[in-house]
């Protein structure tokens, strides 16, 4: 007897397909295939910005420029479903374009995809790089810091710009953090008949004169030897866990160096999941979380307004922009956040409720992840380990000290840690 694995493909079968997405290179309207200039011309309705709706001929035909907010044109798009719509795009539609936008609300299988050469693609074809071995990044609708990541020497970045003002604020953060000498190209218009490149080094970067539609091409300059880790505003921070106490602006409310390793350790980031980082203090678990992985997310819940600030400024400084942060205090602050795939309880474990709120709000399968310093605290993590179960550990670090001429260790105070993990449904 013999069983079958019925297996769901990842291309869905076709529907009627209504909508088809155009993407246009700067050689315009004489660079599409058959199959996607035919797109065009059976569409009644067409959708673009006005640079390529105007390389249309003149006909009957209704046209929109994209609106702000953008959400408001894809509306007016899905009221037509069943119409043949068109939408003009620049470049590759699934490449941090609006192609992306779409398919996150009308499934693919009523969307027709026609691709033209990403910028990513031309940039590489011009330069010679390999593309699978690139940094890429948009910076259309990102904050600069977010690049900040990927800054280590000998690294090669593209990154594509939000407008012509972007090149010298990638130059600025470049040089800010010690990357000044590092080789920027700005590529304008590949492909078409203005195609220009402008070259120079990030500490000197003064062009100005550019167009708004532009990608950077970024050469992190080698350096000579690895600099110190322990000083703030040295950038050359190694992407494993246990970052130096240094990184991080702080006053004093800081998980240390070799706890936050086995904190992350045993929180075990996987791309795509989300923390909560309870009692963030200045940050650095939820921040550490993030630079495990660019898909991985995290909320800092803090209620003292100084360390909401080092939150924000140690994110920034660390690559991890998009960190959300809550002002206030827990479990209040929790109500209606995401629902979380692991939580971090790294201060007032002793709040009324705080575990409670915390273990409903978690997925099923996820864990729960509590540092205990005070008898107090540690009390309260022991009765909830007899109910819930997971396991313990008692951490202790000791560090030398001098005593005269000679050396002494002194211990810290020690962490008992606690992990719960949520059985399922």
């Amino acid at each position: 007897m013999t069983s079958q694995v019925s297996t769901q493909s990842l291309i869905p079968s076709p529907q009627q397909k209504w909508l088809s997405v155009v993407g246009i290179g700067e050689d315009g309207l004489s660079g599409l295939t058959a199959i996607a200039q035919s797109l065009i011309d059976s569409a009644k309705f067409i959708v673009g910005g006005a640079r390529h709706l105007a390389m249309l001929p003149k006909d009957d035909r209704e046209k929109l420029v994209w609106t702000s907010p953008i959400e408001a044109t894809i509306d007016e798009i899905i009221r037509r479903q069943g119409q043949p719509v068109c939408i003009l795009a620049s470049g590759d539609p699934m490449c941090h374009g609006i192609g992306v936008t779409l398919t996150r609300r009308i499934p693919i299988s009523q969307i027709t995809i026609i691709p033209a050469a990403s910028a990513f693609s031309l940039a590489c074809a011009r330069l010679g790089w390999p593309l699978a071995e690139i940094e890429t990044f948009s910076l259309t609708n990102r904050p600069i810091a977010a690049i900040a990541s990927a800054f280590y020497p000998g690294a090669r970045l593209l990154v594509l710009s939000a407008d012509k003002h972007t090149p010298a604020k990638v130059a600025a953060i470049l040089t800010e953090r010690g990357f000044g000498d590092s080789q920027i190209a700005v590529l304008e218009r590949m492909g078409g008949e203005l195609e220009r490149v402008i070259e120079g080094i990030a500490a000197t970067w003064e062009a100005t004169d550019l167009a708004d539609l532009n990608t950077i091409a970024i050469a992190i300059r080698r350096a000579e030897g690895i600099a110190a880790l322990a000083t703030p505003g040295t950038f050359l921070l190694p992407r494993i866990s246990g970052l130096p106490d240094s990184a991080f602006h702080h006053d004093g409310q800081l998980t240390k160096r070799e706890v936050r390793a086995i904190t992350l350790s045993t929180l075990a980031p996987i791309p795509g999941e989300l923390l909560w980082d309870v009692g963030a203090g200045c940050g650095s678990i939820a921040i550490e979380w993030m630079r495990s992985h660019r898909h991985c997310r995290a909320i800092a819940i803090e209620r003292h307004p100084t360390r909401l600030q080092y939150i924000a400024d140690n994110a920034a400084a660390l690559g991890v922009p998009n960190l959300k942060i809550v002002a206030g205090e827990a479990p209040e602050a929790l109500k209606d956040l995401p629902q979380p795939d692991a939580i971090f309880i790294g201060g007032g474990a002793t709040t009324d409720t705080l575990f409670e709120t915390c273990w409903n709000a978690l997925r099923s399968h996820g864990r729960l992840v509590v540092n205990a310093v005070t008898i107090e605290s540690e009390l309260k993590v022991l009765q909830w380990h007899s109910q819930y179960g997971g396991e313990l550990i008692r951490i202790s670090i000791d560090r030398t000290v001098a005593i005269g001429s000679f050396l002494s260790w002194k211990p810290s105070a020690p962490i008992t840690q606690w992990i719960a993990f949520k059985p399922g449904l």
